[in-house]
């Protein structure tokens, strides 16, 4: 049933939130973000005991997209800090009692990718000389020294055991899709390719062995992403997994016998833990939806057992710790209601559909119970991301409002292997918004939905999805609703940051150089004639992924061809400040809610008609 009440978008959206647990270096503790006071603040979270402090008091970021590491010691925390979400990062840490201190502030985007376990070295990522490279930070004498110099983005940093060497992902060979790995001298000297997989396949390092002989490296040659242990005394590789899933390894157990992986199918993830030596492999015994590990930071903690983050499309995101001895559980930090009670909320359905080449494609659909329903279609942004069986705050509250949600998979998508995301290589704006189109079509074809009643809304690449949508299959919509979109791809490669521009839109696209006419006929700002519904626009004015020129090109071109801005007219038009690509924080979710409640509720006015569910 549809809610009337007004306060329910505010206690949605204010509803406690955790993020970036990642243990400490005795497995004691765990430092997480979590917003209970209604703010963003580091924690730190007693692993045997469960008592929970809050550290911060106002020095960490409002929005906590950017994850935490702890000192080697465990005495301090290290976070990324920018301004009003622009992700143009300062690496900070913060003691125990709350004093922090910049640590690194080259300019450009600075990403924390390892902390040296001699208590003096960072590894990190920084567009301080134009592309993203790796810089070694000294501590106790602060110095940043740059270590690499690639003309594409390096990444997948990790420091070895005694701080001596660095390995690390970058691509030299002339096939664009390509990635290989990486051990070079701790200064940056001696950069040694190991040629993992095939050259035009992906291959990525995770984490070293604890005795600096080993690293736990993924490949997805053979079409699913498989990890494996490279031994760099032989230069052999031992791969694991039966691949018919990607799975993508996180990092060794203390003991050097064990690895830890997340493997990935139907839009379900599930860890898993490897012995090293068999082979064989055994997924974590958790219900079904998706349990990750901390990527960044150690997921390790004391008495063999390990942080694990738990979801399912209605249940919100349980701190689990997970017994490797037992296969047994406990609740670290238990996912906050309110109020609310937790039955409300609605689970989903995963589908597989054929598209109109034969493909195919994978989807969520949330019944809201409405009858009939209005649908919302909400394609995931990336390109190369993907809809989870995980809990989404926005798809809950479209259907506390009434709102059937429908996720599509589309080609381009993570979690089925390498051929399937390599089918939106050169065709952004095709066949993938054909699959997004079709789902529509097949979706709205069943009784229970409203085919009038259809509104597309996105974010970042699903922004783009979202114009693209609207203007060419406008059939389809009533509405649309377009979030930090795209829509000027020759704009969008100027003025993206420059790992975006490489390895984003030329691994994709090539440069507006090679491939104008390409450019232009996949951008939706050169169909604007074509938009038939009313369209809400919405970008942060601090975004530097997908900077805020995109809507306001489309914006502009809308007034020139002779369209209307207004509640009222043909599109509305919103710049959020102190926002950048998108924001986890409170009031400025609250915010974004209620533009979009108000939208949709003064252009589908029919759909917000109580009904029994």
């Amino acid at each position: 049933m549809r809610d009337t009440d007004t306060d329910l978008l505010e206690e949605l959206a204010s509803l406690p939130t955790f993020h970036h647990p990642t243990a400490s270096p005795d497995g004691g503790e765990v430092a997480l973000y979590y917003d209970v006071s209604g703010r963003n603040e580091l924690h730190v979270l007693d692993a045997e005991t469960g008592d929970l402090r809050k550290v911060s008091d106002g020095e960490v970021p409002r929005n906590a997209r950017w994850w935490v590491d702890w000192s080697a010691d465990g005495e301090r925390v290290f976070f990324h800090d920018d301004e009003g979400g622009d992700e143009q990062n300062d690496v900070r840490a913060i003691d125990r009692e709350g004093n922090a201190e910049t640590v690194v502030d080259l300019d450009g985007q600075n990403a924390l990718l390892d902390v040296g376990d001699d208590g003096e070295t960072l590894l990190v990522g920084s567009t301080a000389g134009g592309q993203m490279n790796l810089y070694r930070h000294d501590l106790p004498t602060g110095e940043t020294t740059k270590l690499t110099d690639y003309e594409r983005a390096v990444g997948s940093g990790a420091l070895s055991p005694d701080c001596d060497r660095v390995a690390y992902v970058t691509n030299e060979s002339e096939e664009f899709a390509n990635t290989d790995v990486y051990v070079a001298e701790a200064d940056g000297s001696h950069p040694r390719n190991l040629h993992i997989g095939e050259t035009g396949a992906e291959a990525s390092v995770a984490d070293w062995g604890p005795d600096g002989d080993r690293l736990l490296v993924a490949d997805n040659t053979e079409n699913f992403s498989r990890c494996g242990v490279y031994d760099l005394e032989t230069d052999e590789v031992t791969w694991f997994g039966e691949g018919d899933a990607d799975e993508g390894p996180v990092a060794f157990l203390p003991d050097g016998e064990r690895f830890l992986a997340v493997r990935t199918r139907r839009a379900a993830k599930l860890p898993v833990v490897y012995d090293a030596a068999t082979g064989e492999g055994r997924e974590f015994d958790l219900p079904e939806g998706v349990a990750t590990l901390p990527s960044v930071g150690d997921p390790v903690l004391a008495d063999d057992r390990v942080v694990v983050v738990h979801t399912t499309p209605d249940r919100r995101p349980e701190l689990l710790a997970y017994d490797l001895a037992t296969d047994e559980y406990e609740t670290l930090l238990d996912a906050e209601y309110g109020d609310l009670d937790p039955d409300r909320f609605a689970d989903a359905d995963y589908f597989r559909f054929e598209s109109h080449d034969g493909l195919e494609i994978g989807a969520l659909l949330y019944d809201s119970g409405e009858r009939p329903s209005p649908l919302v279609v909400n394609p995931h942004g990336g390109p190369r991301g993907a809809d989870l069986r995980s809990f989404d705050l926005y798809t809950q509250f479209l259907l506390s409002r009434g709102y059937s949600v429908l996720q599509v998979n589309y080609r381009g998508s993570t979690g089925r292997g390498r051929e399937f995301v390599e089918r939106l290589y050169d065709d952004w704006g095709g066949g993938e918004q054909e699959d997004v189109a079709e789902a529509v079509r097949q979706v709205t074809a069943e009784d229970w939905v409203d085919d009038e009643r259809v509104v597309v809304f996105g974010g970042s690449y699903g922004g783009y999805s979202a114009y693209w949508q609207m203007v060419r299959y406008p059939e389809l919509y009533a509405a649309g609703i377009a979030w930090i979109g795209v829509t000027d791809l020759e704009d969008m490669y100027e003025n993206t940051m420059p790992h975006f521009r490489t390895e984003l839109m030329e691994k994709y696209l090539g440069t507006p150089e090679e491939n104008p006419d390409l450019y232009r006929e996949r951008s939706p700002v050169e169909y604007v004639e074509d938009l038939d519904a009313p369209l809400l626009m919405v970008h942060g004015v601090n975004d530097r992924r997908v900077p805020v020129s995109q809507a306001r090109i489309f914006r502009d071109a809308l007034l020139d061809a002779g369209f209307e801005r207004g509640e009222d007219a043909d599109f509305e038009y919103v710049e959020l400040g102190e926002e950048g690509h998108a924001s986890s924080d409170i009031d400025q979710k609250i915010r974004l809610f209620r533009t979009l409640d108000d939208f949709l509720a003064r252009r589908l006015p029919d759909a917000t008609a109580e009904s029994e569910r």
